[in-house]
């Protein structure tokens, strides 16, 4: 169930269309050549969810005798093809096998439906229990992971730039968001609420990294995608929470082009309008929100974005001013006049976001 309507799932993907367009023309074809096929299946899957929202795709219910409040995962291999969702290789409760990818990809979707469930009540991506279906090994070369509406998909990457998109449990736990989004708030995937997306998915996946690591705020690096970049490329990782801007600066990428202020809010209409590149504000204020509160993240600021997504108030056209209002709201509502007030209000005041 959404709050605003029927539902409108988007194709979303955690590599930002300008880094492979970037990529896509670099003189080595090495490089050059798997950005290309990743952005060409990239407007082929993305042409195709469109597709599928308009003609209605089929209802995902639980599967029968699930018990309660337990996941549902199954993995797939594509064989380095795209027919989705390729080979069943690994069901719930089955033991590891010798595959590391397929491993890493069912604690990946483990580990998000345990944080959802423990820390929010919330059961699975739509709260009812829905079943978490992956494919890895998707193509040749692929260098992106998406969530396409049904199922959470990884490419092996082109082993230059990018490495196993499995081995970053927070790209796993960003594209699983993007469900919980698209079955809460339905945030539209363009501009300001298109930013809000994935910096919400930003969010969430870097707390189920630090819940999985039992990292406090503190001892967080607040980096999306560390180990995912390859030898030809100097940097961290795809984005940084607590310095937008800072995550990579390389002959291969370029510069980072991530705001962490309203002072730097880039203006394009290219990405949708800039979403991956915008969410680096919303991204900071609550990285500012959870170093300000201790602990663990997940805990009260986590909770209080929670209750944001989750509450009915945020209108699928949501600007940051309407977004950072509604934190301001929440926190007072659960915590009252304390402290989680007053660091909501300071970091949207810090990052330049003005609330009513």
């Amino acid at each position: 169930m959404t709050t605003n309507g029927g539902l409108e799932p988007v194709f979303c993907t955690i590599v930002p269309p300008h880094v492979l367009d970037r990529l896509a023309r670099n003189t080595d074809p090495a490089l050059s050549g798997p950005a290309r096929r990743t952005l060409e299946r990239d407007a082929f899957e993305r042409t195709r969810r469109r597709l599928t929202t308009v003609i209605g795709a089929p209802a995902v219910a639980p599967p029968s005798g699930r018990p309660e409040g337990r996941p549902h995962r199954t993995i797939y291999d594509a064989q380095h093809r795209t027919r989705l969702p390729g080979r069943k290789v690994r069901g719930e409760g089955s033991p590891p096998g010798k595959d590391a990818t397929v491993n890493r990809a069912y604690s990946g979707l483990g580990t998000t439906f345990e944080l959802y469930l423990e820390t929010y009540g919330r059961d699975s991506i739509d709260g009812r229990g829905m079943p978490l279906d992956a494919t890895v090994h998707y193509g040749e070369q692929y260098s992106n992971a998406f969530w396409n509406g049904e199922q959470m998909v990884f490419g092996d990457g082109d082993g230059e730039v990018f490495l196993d998109f499995t081995l970053a449990v927070d790209v796993i736990g960003h594209e699983l968001t993007h469900g919980v989004v698209q079955h809460t708030a339905n945030l539209a995937y363009f501009g300001q609420s298109g930013a809000l997306n994935e910096s919400i998915a930003d969010v969430f996946g870097s707390l189920i990294k630090q819940y999985a690591l039992g990292q406090t705020a503190a001892e967080a690096d607040w980096l999306i995608g560390a180990g995912l970049l390859g030898p030809r490329v100097s940097g961290t990782a795809l984005r940084s929470m607590k310095a937008p801007g800072t995550a990579y600066d390389d002959d291969v990428l370029g510069k980072d082009p991530q705001p962490g202020t309203m002072d730097d809010y880039v203006h394009t209409g290219s990405d949708n309008g800039g979403v991956h590149i915008n969410s680096g504000i919303p991204n900071r204020a609550f990285y500012l929100v959870a170093t300000a509160l201790g602990g663990h993240a997940w805990e009260r600021a986590g909770q209080i974005w929670y209750d944001v997504l989750t509450g009915g108030r945020l209108e699928v056209d949501a600007q940051f001013t309407d977004f950072a209002t509604l934190t301001v709201r929440a926190a007072r509502e659960r915590y009252g006049d304390g402290d989680e007030l007053e660091a909501v209000q300071k970091a949207w005041e810090q990052v330049g976001v003005q609330t009513r």
